[in-house]
């Protein structure tokens, strides 16, 4: 844990001072924590303690003697550089990218609850139909967001996006328009399935994608091709135990912006705990 906290702190601040987008605003002096120290306690309390801000707070302040900050003002502090958060994992993306000379990378999703279906009515953190989706896989209706996700075909987080549950699996691809190096190949199940932004997909950046075809398909693919797709689907599907895993029983916010920020949080130390940080 005291090797993790250190890379990943070193690696947010020299990240932070090479890439800090020129649309963040600048540090402000008078602040008592620096942003590398705000960003790197909350991906402690993703990787560490289950996305418990305040556990990882109490953790900096006593085994590293970071100075106090109040809950209030460490929340502030930190929902002011979720954009500057974004851009980082969107940098670090592009670099895992570039390492990945293979050039494979698998999509997919999976839902994230709000609350249990029977609170729904009695839910104030998300509100609306456009909440209320289905889980193809698990076979249940869920209250909440879906997270795409782009990763290596070795399960290496490169992209996600969120979008509400509700909203097609194929929605949520064009949201993210993954920007893959050319020549690359996207292999998605058959919820991606949409010939005409294959199409384009390729045209437009040089990529293939490779969708799982129904029975019914007008464009079947060979028997080789259709054995890729679900062999390397392995990958993301690893990805994906390993990830929720380190969710708790219910992920705490109190708005909607918290909650799409924990689950950023969540995704990037998967990211860097697959890479070796």
């Amino acid at each position: 844990m005291t090797e993790q906290t250190i890379a990943m702190y070193c690696f947010i601040d020299d990240l932070l001072t090479a890439v800090r987008p020129t649309w963040a605003p600048a540090p402000d002096p008078r602040q008592h924590l620096s942003d590398a120290e705000v960003l790197t306690t909350a991906l402690v309390g993703a990787r560490f303690f289950g996305g418990n801000l305040a556990a990882a707070r109490r953790y900096m302040q006593g085994h590293w003697g970071q100075r106090t900050l109040d809950k209030s003002g460490f929340s502030r502090q930190l929902h002011q550089l979720q954009d500057v958060l974004d851009e980082l994992f969107a940098t670090f993306g592009q670099l895992l990218k570039a390492l990945h000379t293979e050039a494979r990378y698998v999509i997919d999703s999976f839902p994230v609850p709000v609350c249990h279906n029977t609170r729904i009515p009695r839910c104030k953190l998300l509100t609306g139909k456009a909440y209320h989706g289905r889980s193809a896989s698990k076979r249940c209706w869920f209250y909440g967001v879906k997270v795409q996700v782009v990763t290596t075909t070795d399960g290496l987080p490169v992209a996600y996006h969120i979008h509400p549950g509700s909203e097609a699996d194929m929605t949520g691809l064009r949201q993210l328009g993954p920007d893959l190096p050319a020549g690359s190949v996207l292999y998605a199940d058959a919820a991606y399935t949409d010939y005409a932004h294959e199409d384009v997909f390729a045209e437009a950046t040089g990529s293939a994608q490779h969708t799982a075809r129904r029975r019914n398909s007008k464009r079947p693919h060979a028997p080789a091709r259709a054995f890729l797709i679900q062999h390397f689907r392995h990958g993301i599907e690893t990805c994906f135990g390993q990830l929720t895993d380190r969710f708790p029983k219910r992920i705490h916010a109190t708005s909607a912006a918290g909650f799409a920020l924990k689950i950023g949080l969540f995704v990037f130390v998967q990211a860097l705990d697959r890479f070796g940080l």
